[in-house]
């Protein structure tokens, strides 16, 4: 039965192709507001970025870090009662949460604000950007382990950064 439709609908077709082919009608330029510019320009302020950067990662850390703190299995678990071991389960969640929520803002702040300056300072919107915001936060995070930390944290998180934009695919 739906052979006999196909064949219906390809005999009509033809007829209906020799009709006019409508070309899509052009819509007026919308123009932004001036709320919407002036919150364009209030988040192409560096400093505005980072804050939310760092907030951002700060939760992302936090909620991570519960779930981690959740996973710890104390050592001693087969001698501790339910309740000493909710206690201790609790206890690493909170610690964990705030150790997580700490790295993860100021990576977060530190990214955004390196990105975001040496855009600036480039105008120009690459990967390149990204390599040496990536460098920058990863040397900057493994700086208290000796230059040779730094070295190895700058090109560890460079790379991660650029890994992470090809997955994403911001760039062409």
């Amino acid at each position: 039965m739906a052979t006999t439709s196909d064949s219906e609908s390809s005999t009509t077709s033809p007829s209906s192709s020799k009709e006019e082919v409508q070309k899509p009608q052009m819509e007026p330029l919308r123009l932004p507001s001036i709320e919407e510019i002036r919150g364009q320009d209030i988040w192409n302020n560096c400093a505005v970025r980072s804050v939310v950067s760092g907030v951002m990662g700060g939760g992302l850390g936090f909620f991570m870090g519960m779930f981690l703190g959740a996973l710890d299995n104390p050592l001693m678990q087969e001698e501790m009662t339910a309740r000493q071991q909710f206690v201790y389960t609790a206890k690493q969640m909170g610690r964990r949460s705030l150790s997580s929520a700490k790295t993860f803002a100021v990576m977060g702040f530190i990214f955004s604000a390196a990105e975001c300056v040496v855009e600036k300072a480039r105008a120009k919107h690459d990967i390149t950007n990204t390599v040496v915001a990536g460098c920058v936060t990863g040397g900057t995070i493994s700086a208290k382990g000796g230059p040779k930390a730094a070295c190895v944290g700058c090109a560890g998180f460079a790379t991660f950064s650029v890994l992470i934009e090809k997955f994403l695919e911001r760039y062409d």
